[in-house]
């Protein structure tokens, strides 16, 4: 045996050893709050009891800032009650759409607020200016949001040590509600970019976010309401809840930690359990696109799955970033278990999006947190599969069983990474990953798709688990 095979050797019994300990931790913690349930190996299905199941609602996917941003603006001009906007960060001088009359963000919201009330809930930012958004620049944009306008703009600095609120939410007038991963800002990278992702920029961006009609609105407007009420002393009316709007049944799950407000004493964890019950409940295709794969809760159920696969042709497909803003090494490391699990099966297939032209190569960044699962279950919002999101930081997520609305969110998302028409990827979805996403992937100079490799474990495994024990109280 070589001494990097003994190397590996202990560091796989001292990954294992951590991820074990931090996921005792969590169930303890859990189980005091009276959350213990979400980690029960039993939950499955395609909604948590712990959360509102609307019906008579419409949602829509909107992939990209192409056609998140303008929706969300159009939203904003339109009116006729209020705006409330919650967010990690916003920049004032943001121009969320493009061309010689877009406006930044600061005067479309002065706008709208010479008709109706402007509300902006942001993240005050770390204690200390180790990472972005300081809270120096949170004031700054706060202050700037309020200069000769009627916004009111309110900096909320109840996080836990080390964490966020890093939910992204807009509501307007009671009547829709857009909850995703986009964020008013060009901090940390452009949100501005198409399914065509252009080369011509340092780096593309994909995203997405869920827009909202209906039943299930009320309860995004009643999250912000209850976190406004607390941190800006504001009463604001119970939100009105609208009319049936369409045919689809929609979910509204959180996180929120233990002790942060006074609405939720001991915290909120259905975007987990939503999370985990649905990949319990996968039988054919699990399809996750994030920034981040690092909680153990997650990784544990996909290594389960792949391990026991339901079928033959049960198939998992990973798209992550190639870099993420941090946490790489502890995404790698849980891919390299993954990988492990899969034993050459090729059930598993992690990628990551590049954008090329001839003459450019780039990178193209995935902040999107987006799921799929068997075409019956899709979330989309804030939460990104990390002990961060789903332990620690505020986040919002939608859920739908809506089998048409998943499938053709799908259909859009694999055309845009495959570069080939809907038509083309239409089909049984394992046949499509066996013939297009496995061969495109590996044929990385010709197409979208890279494969991600299985990096080293040794620091990697190790950093995960550490962080989340050293930050997570």
């Amino acid at each position: 045996m070589s001494g990097m095979g003994l190397i590996d050797r202990i560091d796989d019994r001292l990954g294992d050893g951590l991820e074990a300990l931090l996921c005792r931790h969590h169930a303890r913690r859990l189980r005091g709050l009276g959350w213990g349930d979400v980690l029960d190996e039993a939950g499955t299905g395609w909604f948590t009891p712990h959360a509102p199941v609307r019906g008579g609602c419409r949602v829509t996917v909107l992939i990209d800032g192409e056609q998140a941003l303008p929706a969300m603006v159009e939203a904003i001009k339109g009116a006729r009650s209020y705006v409330h906007l919650a967010g990690w960060h916003s920049s004032p001088d943001f121009r969320p759409t493009r061309g010689e009359d877009a406006q930044t963000l600061r005067e479309l919201l002065a706008e709208a607020a010479e008709r109706v009330p402007v509300r902006v809930l942001l993240w005050a930012g770390p204690p200390v200016p180790a990472f972005e958004p300081t809270r120096k620049r949170a004031r700054a944009a706060c202050k700037e949001f309020m200069r000769g306008s009627k916004v009111r703009c309110v900096l909320d600095s109840r996080e836990r040590t080390l964490h966020c609120h890093h939910e992204k939410l807009l509501i307007v007038d009671d009547e829709v509600a857009f909850v995703g991963g986009m964020d008013f800002t060009a901090l940390e990278g452009d949100r501005h970019d198409s399914p065509e992702h252009p080369a011509d920029r340092p780096m593309g961006w994909h995203d997405s976010v869920m827009r909202a009609e209906g039943p299930v609105v009320a309860d995004v407007a009643d999250h912000f309401r209850r976190r406004w009420t607390e941190v800006a002393g504001e009463q604001l009316p119970q939100p009105r809840t609208p009319e049936p709007a369409g045919t689809s049944t929609v979910q509204f799950v959180r996180t929120i930690p233990e002790k942060t407000y006074g609405f939720a004493p001991k915290g909120a964890f259905s975007a987990l359990d939503a999370y985990l019950r649905a990949l319990r409940s996968a039988e054919s295709l699990v399809y996750l696109e994030n920034q981040f794969l690092w909680s153990p809760e997650i990784t544990e159920v996909l290594l389960d799955k792949l391990q026991r696969p339901p079928h033959d042709r049960f198939r998992v497909v990973l798209v992550l970033p190639r870099k993420p803003s941090n946490g790489a090494d502890t995404t790698r490391g849980q891919l390299g278990r993954l990988l492990d699990a899969d034993d050459g099966n090729q059930r598993l297939l992690a990628v990551t999006l590049n954008s090329h032209d001839g003459d450019n190569h780039v990178p193209v960044y995935v902040h999107a947190k987006l799921a799929v699962v068997d075409d019956k279950w899709m979330t989309v919002g804030s939460a990104n599969l990390n002990e961060h999101s789903l332990f620690n930081d505020t986040e919002a997520n939608l859920v739908t069983d809506d089998t048409a609305v998943i499938k053709d969110a799908r259909l859009r998302l694999w055309a845009e990474h495959l570069q080939r028409p809907v038509s083309e990827v239409d089909g049984d979805p394992v046949d499509v990953v066996d013939r297009m996403w496995r061969p495109f992937a590996e044929n990385q100079d010709e197409h979208r798709l890279s494969l991600l490799p299985g990096v080293s474990r040794r620091a990697g495994r190790l950093q995960g688990p550490l962080r989340g024990l050293l930050v997570d109280g």
